[in-house]
């Protein structure tokens, strides 16, 4: 994965774009502690899988810790916030693909 061409779209988060096709895309994101993404929502389904480090999650009107380890759905459409509590990596895959993700 150090091969791959790393984004920092913000203070304190690190995004590569791992693999795509036209219906679907795998994002790695690396998070510093402290980071807080902000609330937001997306047209795009997006599973998550915790890597390494802990993070709290609120999707709709659920609050919830993750642990390496654990998964969930986004569905797309639903307002969701990230908040990095330790140094932390994830795996999203979206689908369909993102263009606004997608190298140059």
């Amino acid at each position: 994965m150090s091969d791959v061409p790393a984004s920092s779209p913000e203070p304190g988060l690190e995004r590569q774009v791992l693999a795509s096709n036209e219906r679907m895309m795998l994002v790695r994101h690396q998070m510093q502690p402290g980071w807080v993404g902000a609330r937001h929502s997306h047209p795009y389904d997006q599973l998550v899988y915790i890597v390494r480090g802990r993070l709290l999650f609120t999707v709709g009107d659920v609050e919830f810790e993750t642990l390496p380890g654990d998964s969930f759905l986004v569905p797309g459409t639903v307002e969701h916030q990230a908040k990095a509590l330790e140094e932390s990596e994830v795996l999203d895959v979206f689908s369909p693909f993102r263009e606004d993700y997608a190298t140059p």
